[in-house]
This record gives structure tokens, C-alpha cells and sequence, in this order.
């Protein structure tokens, strides 16, 4: 299994949290941006020829709101140029404020068929502080045109002002609207947003605070039918991203676009953040890799820990031993001891205990001391 990601760097404002490589003020470059993507697929379509894909995850930025009909050349550009698989899973991301019955059409006809909609949170005030171009209701009509389709919904808590009740509310509000996935996250302040201001001025909700609106957001959405399958992720039976799934088994994809990263052949890659910078290069006929790495036996093995204790399934003990040719129980005994309260261990598998999913951080870096 492998994946392909393609970055679209455009958005119409760049919300207060926002720290990915977005240019709200670029928005005129796309055609010649997109036409670079397609160079970029080409460039790469010799040495991935053996290669099937299993997923195309197209983020962003904000991919809808660039003309859907690059979005459309896109997703041809990717199966001319690379296998993609039968049933392949094809994904956008959307903002309900740059949508329309007319761009749903066009994505569902070129093949896309999941969509990933960033609500973040039912609370309109709330909406409007972090930056968001859209409303509720926006959202709302938004889900009527995806009726019947396999979509995402994106929550978000941590937020100012916001309280436990309004975690529940937005996740009723995305499960009642259609929604057959929610990836549920904690804000992040990043240096250099604007919304680590309101951090560094104690204007957003503690860490107690933040973990009582996670456990209150899981048990709600247990509630309403979602199976949690990694830490922030919940879904319908069966309707697990694969893309992500992909990922976290540590499985091989190739990005495309501007900040875009690759994990090829046990070789983690990253394209440019400068947008003038990856015309150049593409334009130039050269790739717009600023880094690349090989990632060592112990590399591999701390990565594979770590992804595989952010699921629900944990590691797989067999597989591990057949990956690196070691019992995991053997290796890390001491650790097993040290966190036995805050694991499940079988003669199978070993993973976090539901209630300690939100600290899992602090779990996982005991096995890399």
C-alpha cells in the first residue's frame, strides 16, 4: 500500500492558528502553480513506475478554492502518470466557504470520492475568532451537497471561549449532518500565529481544561456510533481513512507541491516552502527537495513504535518481531513494567488504554529513553 499527497498552498485568508505553508495573497499564481504540480508528477512518474497507489489525499491550504477544473486535471494528471488501484481512495480537502453544487459535481465526475470538511467547530463566534472564512450554516449546506457521500468532518477544541457543551454540540452537529468520520485535534499554538498571542496571554483554555473537552468530544461520539481507531480520528464501521491509515503503518507515500513530504524506500524527503523557489525549480527541470534522509534501522523502529501506539490496534507483536528481528516484550521489558497501568498488553499486541489515548505523547517517548 502507498499513497500520494499533493499540496495546494492557496486559501482565501489564513485562519489565526495556521502555520502551513499558505499564500491567501497568491491565489493568482494558481493555473501556473497547478501546471507545475502536473511537471512535478511527470518528473517522478519513471522512478515510482512500479509503484501502486492506493490513496490520493489532495490538501492544502484550501484545494477548493482553486478552479475545480485544475483540481479534475490533477487527479487525470495522477492516474496518467502513476498506477493508482481500482478502488482507488481519492480525498479533498474543503472549506464549506468556498463550495458549490457545481465543484461537488465536478469532483465526484473526475473520481474523487471522500472529501474531508473543515467545520472545526459549530459556534459561530468561535468560527470568527480563529479566522475561519465560513459560518455554520455554511457547513450545514455544505453537508446537503455531500449527502450521500463519503465525507470527514474536522473538529477542533482548545478554542477560546469554547466549553464542553460546545465540543458535544459540533460533534452532533457533524454527525447528524452525514459526516462518517471526525478527526477531532487539540489546537496547537504555534510561535509566529496570531493565536499564540491569545496563548501567551492566557486567553485560551488550560490543559485540564482541553482534556476535559477531548473526553467529553470521545464519549459523545462514541454515543452517536464513531469507533475511535487513532488517537484523534473516529469513524463509522468501515469508514476509516485509508490515506491516514497508510501513514500510520509507516507505509511509503510521495508528495507533490510546495512543502510536501515523501517517505520513499525508507527515505523521508521534503519539498520547499517558498513558492518562488519551487517554480524555479520545477520550471528549471529539476526537482524542489530542500531535505532528504535516510532513516537507519532505529529510526525505523522508534517511528514504527510510535505511530502504531497512536491506534487503536497497537503494535502488532509478530509483525514487530518480523520487522526487526527482536521480541518487542523482550526489548523493552523495563518500559512494559514501568507503564503497565497505562497499557494493554496480550500475548498479541500491546496498546494505550482508551483513557490515556490524550497523553500518549508522554507514553511513547518512555520507550526512547
Amino acid at each position: 500500500m502507498a499513497g500520494i499527497y499533493v499540496h495546494i498552498p492557496f486559501c482565501k485568508s489564513k485562519c489565526r492558528y495556521c502555520d502551513f505553508a499558505s499564500f491567501p495573497d497568491k491565489i493568482c499564481f494558481a493555473e501556473s502553480y497547478m501546471a507545475c504540480v502536473y511537471r512535478e508528477m511527470s518528473m517522478r512518474s519513471a522512478e515510482l513506475k512500479n509503484y501502486t497507489f492506493d490513496t490520493l489525499y489532495i490538501g492544502g491550504g484550501t484545494p477548493s478554492v482553486v478552479d475545480e477544473n485544475y483540481i479534475a486535471m490533477l487527479v487525470a494528471a495522477a492516474k496518467k502518470n502513476f498506477k493508482l488501484s481500482e478502488n482507488a481512495e481519492i480525498t479533498i480537502e474543503i472549506n464549506p466557504g468556498t463550495v458549490s453544487a457545481g465543484k461537488i459535481e465536478t469532483y465526484k465526475k473526475c473520481g474523487i470520492n471522500r472529501f474531508s470538511v473543515g467545520l472545526q467547530t459549530a459556534i459561530d463566534s468561535q468560527l470568527q475568532d480563529i479566522g475561519r472564512i465560513h459560518s455554520l450554516n455554511d457547513f450545514l449546506l455544505c453537508a446537503k451537497l455531500l449527502k450521500g457521500e463519503n465525507f470527514s468532518v474536522d473538529v477542533m477544541t482548545g478554542l477560546k471561549d469554547q466549553t464542553v457543551a460546545d465540543v458535544e454540540r459540533t460533534s452532533e452537529v457533524a454527525a447528524s449532518a452525514g459526516g462518517s468520520h471526525i478527526s477531532m485535534y487539540a489546537l496547537t499554538p504555534e510561535d509566529g500565529t496570531p493565536v499564540y498571542t491569545d496563548y501567551l496571554n492566557g486567553e485560551l483554555p488550560d490543559g485540564d481544561e482541553v482534556a476535559a473537552m477531548y473526553a467529553a468530544g470521545v464519549k459523545k461520539l462514541g454515543s452517536l456510533g464513531f469507533d475511535r481507531y487513532e488517537v484523534s480520528n473516529f469513524c463509522k464501521k468501515g469508514r476509516e481513512s485509508r490515506h491516514n491509515q497508510n501513514y500510520w503503518q509507516r507505509g511509503e507515500y510521495i508528495g507533490f507541491g510546495v512543502s510536501a513530504s515523501s517517505h520513499i524506500n525508507n527515505i523521508r524527503f521534503t519539498n520547499t516552502f517558498d513558492l518562488d523557489e519551487y517554480f524555479k525549480c520545477i520550471l528549471s527541470g529539476h526537482l524542489a527537495v530542500i531535505n532528504r534522509e535516510e532513516v537507519d534501522e532505529q529510526g525505523r523502529e522508534e517511528e514504527y513504535i510510535m505511530l502504531r501506539l497512536r491506534t487503536s490496534d497497537g503494535i502488532d507483536l509478530d509483525k514487530f518481531k518480523s520487522l526487526f528481528g527482536v521480541g518487542f516484550e523482550e526489548k523493552y521489558k523495563p518500559q512494559l513494567k514501568k507503564l503497565a497501568d497505562s497499557l494493554i498488553i496480550t500475548d498479541k499486541t500491546v496498546k494505550i488504554k482508551d483513557e490515556y489515548l490524550f497523553v500518549q505523547n508522554s507514553i511513547i517517548v518512555e520507550f526512547f529513553s
